[in-house]
């Protein structure tokens, strides 16, 4: 099993990609969001151009900010800096379209996205239709190297709903699954997959990543799911499951997609967002904030042992976690990638690189 860091994108600690690497992680995943953090490729050209080992990319650039040909281009520019050893996770935005208040990008037009940002970075020219006119495009001066498709940038689908899943396998050489899924939810989102790629007329046997981003805390003896330092550790992870159960309700309706375990929780949770008494027009200025990166102190008390435990993480002792693992390998998972809140990065970077990696 590989092992990816994900790091809260900040341009002047970009060194926490050194540190990554040097704990033995194989990849370093940069996220875009626009509104949150800094800019992901600003920071991982300082990563590409100080470090030497560590696969690097995306995690995950975002469909709906940037057009597909401006995407194609950033990503081949890091290539320059780091030749080989880049990849290129996207998906439709779940974070940076919702704290700006939209919704993410619509599958039919991420499967377009797809389509033409896996042509570019191999080089091709590609129909591409902006405002309304379709055109022939494709990059111009790649002899003088201001770009690199020369080398596979291999394209990673951030994918969990059945459209993206078939659009991960039609254009995709890898999928990002959000949480830790039970093996059985592993194993029918990859045969949507494959069914995605054979209905493309992709062949059979091709590589094809399978990554999940989640989150990790290695307890100590003695601990619990409701010791301070844990909620630390799990906070800004579970909270962001809240986030998004938030919207989804907004999306559907109704929320009988909520675990019973953490009905309680959910419905004390709702019932906080309503008495902040913000108009719906504003509300994600402050649904979203801390989002993956800081737990905010008024919602602590949401971070309980129910809501950590239906977020999708790694959290356990280490016999436990390596047992998860096994089990996720089993079913199909081949790398496992961590988002820590920002301000215990490096102590959960290193616990799970002593505890966990080389039990693996």
């Amino acid at each position: 099993m590989k092992f990816g860091a994900m790091v809260a994108t900040k341009i002047d600690d970009w060194r926490l990609l050194q540190v990554v690497e040097e704990l033995g992680y194989d990849h370093g995943w940069v996220p875009d969001s626009q509104m949150i953090w800094s800019d992901c490729y600003a920071t991982l050209a300082l990563a590409a151009a100080n470090t030497s080992r560590i696969r690097l990319g995306t995690g995950v650039a975002v469909a709906g900010t940037r057009t597909a040909p401006v995407t194609a281009h950033s990503i081949a520019s890091i290539q320059r800096l780091a030749p080989g050893r880049v990849f290129f996770g996207i998906g439709t935005g779940h974070t940076a379209m919702r704290t700006m208040g939209f919704d993410p990008v619509r599958a039919r037009e991420f499967r377009e996205y797809l389509r033409v940002v896996r042509g570019l970075l191999r080089g091709e020219e590609v129909d591409y239709t902006y405002q309304g006119k379709t055109r022939p495009i494709r990059f111009l001066h790649r002899e003088l190297g201001f770009v690199d498709v020369d080398r596979e940038i291999p394209i990673w689908v951030a994918a969990n709903g059945p459209l993206a899943l078939a659009a991960a396998g039609a254009f995709g050489d890898g999928r990002i699954s959000a949480g830790i899924e039970t093996p059985d939810h592993l194993r029918a989102s990859l045969d949507t997959t494959r069914a995605g790629a054979r209905k493309a007329g992709r062949r059979e046997g091709e590589p094809f990543h399978t990554a999940a981003l989640t989150f990790s805390c290695v307890l100590r003896p003695g601990e619990t799911l409701r010791d301070d330092r844990v909620i630390d550790a799990c906070g800004s992870m579970a909270l962001a499951s809240l986030h998004f159960w938030w919207e989804l309700l907004q999306e559907r309706g109704d929320d009988g997609f909520v675990p019973d375990v953490a009905r309680d929780d959910w419905e004390q949770y709702k019932k906080f967002v309503d008495d902040l008494g913000i108009p719906r027009e504003r509300l994600h200025l402050r649904l979203h904030e801390g989002h993956c990166t800081y737990l905010v102190p008024e919602e602590r008390r949401f971070v309980t042992p129910a809501v950590i435990g239906t977020s999708g993480g790694l959290v356990g002792t280490p016999d436990e976690i390596v047992e998860m693992l096994k089990i996720q390998e089993r079913a199909g998972l081949a790398e496992v990638t961590l988002l820590p809140p920002m301000a215990h990065a490096r102590e959960l970077f290193r616990e799970f690189a002593q505890h966990i990696m080389p039990r693996m």
